[in-house]
């Protein structure tokens, strides 16, 4: 089989696929286990669309790839047209402005992506036995559709490594960022987690763990059917603080919790706390196959350390009870690092339509993935895990 052989089309709604197309290629093994990746499964993505918290008036235009080998669809891709770069985590504000301040528009822009989703994945999701003919098709395809379209740019953020080392083949641009993320060292208990730790640390996460669970009221770990419609409503007004707070306007909808209800609370993680006023605060988090996504946080009572316990303490709990190797906690946050959440590297790929600003920004990432580097063996060096033998007791 040649390239010549392979069609891309887009499509404006998944409407217009079937599930079992998509997750044939998003996750072939779906169907007997837990997906690798929840947010690029279908359900995820048609929760967005459903819920409108992507399409019209959002600035995340969809505009999915698929690849085809005459009948077969071999490979896809969550594509979507951007008004802004609001929702991305992977910033390029600066980009946007220096090629407005050149005479270009860089608005809008092509973005493959997991919608408000700072979680490593692929991002073009190819049947196995067709990886690299459709991963090309489908690169090939959405820098074809932007020329033809006259648009600035293409983003595929917090992409695999294997994806980002083939697009450099490909010629696309290599971003490196990070992230903090927590790793389970075959742990089977949290105080084995704890022991790792040099004392001084060791004897401060046990101090916020107190501190926090000391709030007056009790912390619930919810999954499956044990989160039923009404959790929503009040993890409604979580997220709407967090979203007023950080954003101005929250990314979701709520109709997009009450569809991730009807089909993916089997892969959700809610962590409640409550007290006698009822629940105060709340931490949702996405169940990969191998990894723990923490996605959203919020409260509407302020409590010492809670936001520590909910976010990062309850999620290590979890991730070490059910053998997951890690946990991601989302973007930015170095105040992680303390609890244990060490600083790891993620990719993008990028494509600039301009020569000209291609190679600026080729210029660019080459000194900004040393200093990613430079800074990453600096905050490991600041890392809370003992470098010696184990130290006393307490």
């Amino acid at each position: 089989m040649s390239d010549r052989d392979i069609s891309v089309e887009i499509i404006r709604s998944l409407s217009a696929i079937n599930a079992w197309d998509w997750d044939a290629c998003a996750d072939p093994d779906a169907e007997s286990v837990r997906p690798i990746d929840p947010f690029t499964t279908y359900r995820f993505l048609r929760a967005l669309e459903d819920s409108g918290s992507v399409g019209e008036g959002t600035g995340w235009q969809p505009l999915y790839m698929i690849a085809r080998d005459q009948d077969q669809i071999i490979g896809t891709a969550p594509m979507f047209l951007k008004s802004h770069s609001q929702g991305e985590y992977i910033f390029d504000h600066n980009w946007a402005h220096a090629y407005e301040r050149a005479g270009g528009r860089y608005y809008p822009k092509l973005q493959i992506a997991a919608p408000f989703t700072p979680a490593t994945g692929r991002r073009f999701l190819t049947k196995p036995e067709h990886h690299e003919t459709a991963y090309r098709a489908l690169i090939e395809g959405a820098c074809k559709f932007a020329q033809r379209n006259q648009i600035s740019s293409l983003h595929a953020t917090f992409c695999t490594q294997d994806e980002y080392e083939m697009g450099g083949k490909f010629g696309l641009l290599q971003r490196e960022t990070q992230q903090f993320h927590w790793y389970n060292q075959g742990f089977n208990t949290f105080d084995d987690f704890l022991g790792a730790l040099a004392s001084r640390k060791r004897k401060n996460i046990r101090k916020e763990r107190a501190t926090a669970q000391a709030f007056g009221g009790r912390i619930l770990q919810l999954t499956g059917d044990q989160i039923a419609p009404h959790h929503w409503d009040v993890f409604w007004q979580f997220y709407q603080d967090t979203g007023a707070r950080k954003w101005g306007t929250p990314y979701l909808t709520r109709a997009f919790f009450d569809e991730i209800q009807e089909t993916m609370r089997d892969d959700l993680l809610l962590v409640l706390a409550e007290n006698d006023q009822g629940y105060i605060a709340g931490a949702l988090n996405f169940i990969g196959r191998d990894a723990l996504y923490g996605r959203y946080w919020g409260c509407i009572e302020d409590h010492p350390c809670l936001h520590f316990e909910l976010c990062y303490y309850q999620a290590i709990d979890f991730a070490i009870e059910h053998s997951l190797s890690r946990v991601e906690a989302g973007a930015q946050g170095e105040h992680k690092l303390a609890r244990g959440y060490m600083p790891s590297t993620t990719h993008s790929l990028h494509w600039v339509n301009d020569s000209g600003f291609d190679r600026a920004v080729r210029e660019y990432l080459v000194a900004e993935r040393d200093a990613n580097q430079q800074d990453i063996e600096i905050l490991t060096s600041y890392g809370p895990f003992r470098r010696d033998a184990p130290d006393e007791t307490e």
